[in-house]
């Protein structure tokens, strides 16, 4: 008789393949994990409460401004609360109107100052850029350390000699005081932001191009240029705060009523011998802030990013 041999009874113990495994578990939380996550939970919010708290200080004056230019002229200093009880649009027709010329004429008048300072931080100071962080020549790095030192130069301590030469020139009562210093790279501070957005470039375009018979007029042109965008718009973005919020230098250069800009027509407002209208002067302070505030806001990416791309260390 053939025996039959039988395969072994499957244990029931085992596991069925078809079963699907149990999810893993996680593991508990220490305690010592608890209260560290509940220490950095309480350290974010305190920090978060701090930053909202200091910009609430920080924004304020700029709030109050706004409020009381809707304030009767009377009840400014009266109320020192950020609470409106009857809104004076009036500051803001009368302001307009109150000086010689409309306040807009005002306005024109900085942003000629402020296009023409543009350009010509925009030419200059990217031409001088370039020198200094392709060219080589003697004295470069003596040229480069003098340019650095005039950072720390008080504008008021060359303010004397250029009213002298502009002066005998008849620049005086004219807006090229204001413009063509802009002209010669004068702004060390941009020229060193341009650099070291050149430096971080690299210099196998140059040679590329240069391969392809390029001189340094069409490097810079072509090349070096329209990789310079992010740092061309902060200095685009910075130059228009600084000229449009310049008073110290309009205050010299400029004493013809028709020619004044806007923080020299802001300074008109205030009277010493009589009455000072101050609603209409925080209603047009407030106008005169709006292209600051739009410049700012629709500039602020291309301001991070060409402050963020220059490697400034």
């Amino acid at each position: 008789m053939t025996k039959i041999q039988t395969l072994p009874a499957a244990d029931s113990k085992s596991v069925d393949s078809t079963s699907k495994p149990l999810p893993p578990r996680r593991p508990r939380e220490s305690r010592g994990n608890l209260a560290f996550s509940r220490s950095a939970r309480t350290k974010g919010l305190v920090k978060h409460a701090i930053l909202i708290l200091t910009g609430g200080l920080m924004i304020y004056p700029l709030v109050w401004m706004v409020v009381s230019s809707l304030r009767p002229n009377d009840l400014i200093f009266r109320e020192p609360g950020l609470w409106l009880n009857s809104l004076e649009m009036s500051n803001y027709t009368d302001g307009w109107s109150a000086l010689t010329h409309p306040f807009g004429h005002y306005m024109i008048n900085s942003a000629i100052v402020v296009v023409g300072s543009i350009l010509g931080n925009l030419i200059s100071c990217s031409m001088a850029a370039y020198a200094f962080a392709r060219l080589q020549f003697n004295g470069k790095k003596l040229f480069f350390g003098i340019m650095l030192l005039t950072i720390m130069l008080p504008f008021h301590v060359v303010i004397v000699p250029q009213y002298i030469l502009f002066s005998q020139i008849g620049w005086v009562n004219t807006f090229w005081p204001l413009i063509v210093p802009k002209l010669l790279a004068t702004d060390a501070f941009f020229i060193f932001l341009m650099v070291q957005f050149i430096r971080g470039i690299p210099k196998e375009l140059d040679e590329a191009a240069r391969i392809d018979g390029a001189g340094h007029p069409r490097i810079f042109l072509r090349v070096i240029l329209p990789l310079m965008v992010p740092a061309l718009a902060t200095t685009t973005i910075f130059t228009f705060i600084w000229t449009w919020n310049d008073f110290f230098g309009a205050l010299i250069y400029l004493t013809d009523p028709d020619m004044f800009t806007v923080p020299v027509a802001l300074r008109a407002f205030v009277d010493s011998q009589s009455s000072t209208s101050w609603g209409s002067l925080f209603a047009m302070s407030i106008v005169s802030l709006l292209p600051v505030f739009l410049v700012f806001l629709f500039g602020q990416r291309f301001l991070i990013k060409g402050i963020a791309t220059t490697g400034i260390k």
